[in-house]
């Protein structure tokens, strides 16, 4: 492409543009795998006061639980809280019709720790980034069709 056409390029995009970029990729890889409608998921514990203590966040989609985000507490880790996130999340995700769930790490412990639950791991990129392996595991709970 050339300048005198009218276009430029740019070494950095506006926030606003770099969500168009996000929602085109995701909207023609929906669009070519035939109808995948995201929903997102969470749940969350709360304590007496009302302050959120642990949470998980991701989407269902294509018949998938797709698991983003689980957190716990720095004080509260090592009870089982993570655990029950996890349960509860993947709860959510059979009665919406999920046949399986994925989750990502960049921790042994936790790799580890999914795979005591369920999960097998599908893939292992060893320093993902430096001094980091990233683990991808799955759990399924029915064959696809």
């Amino acid at each position: 492409m050339t300048e005198d056409a009218g276009r430029r390029w740019s070494q950095e995009l506006a926030p606003a543009d770099a969500a168009r970029v996000r929602d085109g990729v995701t909207a023609y890889g929906r669009a070519l795998a035939a109808g995948g409608q995201a929903q997102d998921i969470a749940c969350g514990l709360h304590d007496e006061q009302g302050r959120l203590i642990a949470g998980a966040l991701g989407r269902t989609e294509f018949r998938r639980l797709f698991i983003n985000y689980l957190w716990v507490d720095e004080e509260l880790r090592g009870h089982g809280l993570g655990s029950e996130l996890l349960r509860r999340l993947e709860a959510q995700a059979l009665k919406r019709g999920c046949v399986d769930a994925l989750i990502e790490t960049l921790s042994d412990r936790h790799a580890e720790l999914y795979e005591r639950l369920g999960y097998a791991m599908m893939a292992h990129v060893h320093d993902y980034v430096p001094g980091f392996t990233r683990y991808i595991l799955i759990k399924v709970w029915r064959p696809r069709d």
